[in-house]
């Protein structure tokens, strides 16, 4: 158990880095094919300053040459995306962790761009519902016609709820991303389990805006949330529960 779980360490921050440069660039138009490099001075990073979160501890947060910090959204991915690893691997050592990880994953990057530019980005929802079929084809549970239904009724479910408020209210209630989501969400953890999944994310969101009223934040009635970051928090706590 311990062997799984430090390999999961080591894979979840080695993709914590890819998904990382992801959240960065890919939002600002950047490509994400390249050598990396300062944000500040443009050097070319070397093999040690690679390395995940290591890298960033041993610059302490700093480019070398310009002093320039280091966006903090480095170490923060690459850490998450490490405890996702070894959460997996702990849970389901083997193939089933390493599937799981993959959805932690691709979940990760979704709430972080969801989070910070309530964008969810039709390639990787996408890959998402892919990814989730072809791990039901290749044998992991849920069965293949779960997910197949599970991704038509996703996507089905909130559109329809996207549409309905928006014909009573007279404006946007759920961005055209969330329904693509919900439907990858199902490819991944089948039909049934999504009520609990809805459930999850609205009582995420629930605590999210209590604490908020509590910190003595303005909480208007027409408040943006990332619905998206809530479905993948929930989305991921269902598949530990699934597997746990």
């Amino acid at each position: 158990m311990v062997y799984w779980a430090f390999a999961g360490l080591i894979l979840g921050a080695i993709a914590g880095s890819f998904l990382a440069t992801a959240a960065v660039r890919w939002p600002a138009g950047r490509t994400l094919a390249g050598r990396s490099a300062c944000d500040g001075c443009g050097r070319v990073l070397g093999p040690v300053e690679l390395i995940p979160v290591l890298g960033y501890l041993i610059r302490h947060g700093r480019c070398p040459t310009c002093g320039a910090l280091i966006d903090p959204r480095h170490l923060q991915i690459e850490l998450a995306a490490a405890g996702i690893g070894v959460l997996a691997f702990a849970i389901a050592p083997g193939l089933v962790g390493l599937v799981g990880a993959l959805f932690g994953w691709q979940l990760l990057l979704l709430a972080v761009l969801d989070l910070e530019h309530f964008w969810l980005p039709d390639r990787a929802t996408g890959l998402l519902a892919l990814t989730g079929i072809a791990a039901g084809a290749a044998g992991a549970q849920p069965f293949p016609n779960d997910r197949l239904i599970g991704a038509a009724a996703g996507y089905l479910i909130l559109w329809l709820v996207a549409r309905g408020y928006r014909r009573v209210r007279r404006r946007e209630g759920l961005g055209g991303g969330d329904p693509k989501l919900f439907g990858a969400v199902g490819a991944w953890i089948g039909w049934t389990a999504l009520p609990f999944v809805l459930l999850g994310a609205g009582l995420i969101g629930l605590g999210a805006v209590l604490i908020a009223r509590l910190r003595g934040a303005d909480v208007p009635a027409d408040m943006r949330l990332p619905f998206g970051t809530l479905l993948a928090l929930a989305a991921w706590a269902m598949w530990i529960v699934q597997n746990g």
